[in-house]
């Protein structure tokens, strides 16, 4: 999807973000948008290894209070 976008493609995305937001705002924006893809990323490899994570904090919430008695 992306690679057909090109070189002038996206300039034009980033002059219209930088019109758009201004400057002072185009960091926040690009840091929540690296968070979000980050998380996106991270979520969907947990759902293709069949991972939870809850498991993991519940485990650990096991042992750490069969380890307080």
């Amino acid at each position: 999807m992306l690679s057909n976008i090109g070189i002038p493609g996206l300039i034009l995305i980033l002059v219209l973000a930088l019109i758009i937001f201004g400057p002072s705002k185009l960091p926040e924006v690009g840091r929540a948008f690296g968070k979000t893809l980050k998380e996106f990323k991270n979520a969907s490899q947990n759902l293709m290894s069949g991972d939870n994570g809850n498991e993991r904090e519940v485990t650990e919430k096991d042992s750490s209070s069969s380890l307080e008695k």
